[in-house]
């Protein structure tokens, strides 16, 4: 199937993507903040910026759209420029498996969640994080 608009079109569209604070970060982010947790978002000066960490109990956590970092179930390469797509979506694979090393070499508790996870059951998927969190804090 062709795309429906010039490449133009879709290349202003794909960059005015941003790569963080998306509505499913900020959807999360959200309630754990109400349910009464206290962290950082996008830390600059952590290693692939964690969407959520507490840098004193070494937390990590990444939520992961199934497009961008290529969700085996859910991530579907665009028809036009597949091999553009199917390089991209390879070399953000790779970096989070790069973050991933780095974070476990380094002794920190890391999380990873897929967008789907939370489309699926949002609340499940809150308390998942929670009880990673509160694990984590109680072991220290």
């Amino acid at each position: 199937m062709a795309d429906n608009v010039s490449e133009d079109v879709r290349r202003k569209t794909m960059q005015a993507i941003r790569s963080q604070k998306t509505s499913f970060e900020n959807r999360i982010c959200k309630e754990l903040w109400q349910r009464g947790l206290r962290f950082r978002r996008n830390v600059k000066d952590l290693k692939g910026k964690p969407d959520i960490s507490i840098k004193k109990y070494k937390i990590a956590i990444f939520l992961d759209s199934c497009f961008w970092h290529g969700c085996p179930m859910h991530c579907r390469i665009p028809s036009s420029n597949i091999d553009y797509w199917h390089k991209k979506i390879e070399r953000n694979r790779e970096r989070d498996k790069l973050v991933n090393d780095h974070y476990l070499r380094n002794n920190w508790n890391l999380l990873r969640v897929w967008e789907h996870e939370a489309k699926s059951d949002f609340d499940k998927t809150v308390t998942k994080i929670m009880e990673f969190i509160i694990d984590v804090k109680n072991h220290k």
